[in-house]
């Protein structure tokens, strides 16, 4: 569900992470719809592209760009943020999709920067994003941004980001570990910032994203006994296009303005998150952490 702009209204720009597969596609394809200016941000140029034409198609909409972006690294997060602000600005929707989860990756690995890969993805390259992206969204009569978060975090009550070797350096790495501190932290980004940002015209949310069905195509090194196990969880799954309704809901309809600082999940229904996301004191040790990896001021100006 998403609210069209009236005919006359100055059109919107929504810029949405990995957007050429899975929900990022589905929502841009549904925020275009609703009259959108949307920017497709994707890592790889060529799947980029055929992304870019269908929702153009399936969205009815020439309003849709293409910009190249690895949010896995902070140079390459840059390139966009100027590339974006040399034609916008202002920015009306920051949607975080991209997310690092490759179901068969037994090891760990860093990127070109030296950062344990899904730590970088998930959580870095969001808040450097935002915290580049700002000023453009400060400019927006409602600036709206939206990170991502797992339902699966409810299977890790205790779960806390390891403030000490949030990388995995010494500890045992698996890509479900990594990935749900990641998520989790994300979380507490989110309230961190709204709190941040309380007293302006910027909201922050959270998406609570359920069992997706996805194309174990797109994993062709997955066990058979893996291939079996998605293939029977897919049977409590729900669509991309579904889950992408609250990607759209959060974006787009007007009863949200000023609300913020809250989770949502699938049914767009206000949920609660992990305890340590309320800890203050946790908090604040995982923005501190955040500060010193992507070396910017995170304090945030009311005006």
């Amino acid at each position: 569900m998403s609210w069209s702009m009236s005919e006359g209204q100055a059109r919107k720009t929504c810029l949405i992470t990995g957007a050429n597969a899975g929900i990022g596609k589905e929502a841009a394809v549904q925020i275009a719809a609703a009259g959108y200016h949307v920017v497709l941000a994707c890592r790889s140029p060529e799947r980029g592209e055929a992304a870019l034409r269908e929702v153009r198609e399936r969205g009815r909409s020439d309003a849709v760009e293409l910009m190249i972006v690895d949010m896995s690294l902070q140079k390459s997060i840059r390139r966009l943020a100027a590339t974006f602000l040399a034609t916008h600005r202002t920015l009306d929707v920051l949607i975080h999709n991209a997310a690092a989860f490759d179901y068969g990756q037994k090891r760990r690995t860093t990127t070109e920067e030296g950062v344990e890969t899904i730590w970088a993805t998930n959580h870095l390259g969001p808040v450097l994003l935002t915290t580049l992206l700002l000023d453009a969204l400060k400019r927006s009569e409602e600036g709206r941004v939206i990170t991502v978060s797992s339902k699966g975090l409810l299977l890790f009550p205790r779960l806390g980001v390891d403030l000490d070797d949030p990388e995995f350096e010494r500890r045992k790495w698996t890509v479900s570990r990594a990935y749900y501190q990641s998520k989790l932290a994300q979380v507490i980004y989110t309230y961190w910032l709204a709190g941040q940002l309380e007293g302006t015209a910027v909201s922050v949310n959270c998406v609570r994203v359920t069992n997706v069905r996805i194309d174990v195509r797109r994993y062709p090194e997955l066990s058979r006994l893996a291939r079996l196990a998605y293939s029977i969880k897919s049977l409590f799954s729900i669509s991309a296009s579904r889950m992408a309704n609250t990607y759209a809901y959060l974006a787009t309809v007007p009863e949200l303005r000023g609300v913020s600082g809250q989770c949502f999940d699938e049914n767009n229904r206000e949920v609660r998150t992990n305890r340590r996301t309320y800890d203050l004191e946790h908090v604040r040790g995982v923005m501190d952490l955040t500060t010193r990896y992507i070396g910017e001021d995170l304090q945030v100006s009311a005006t």
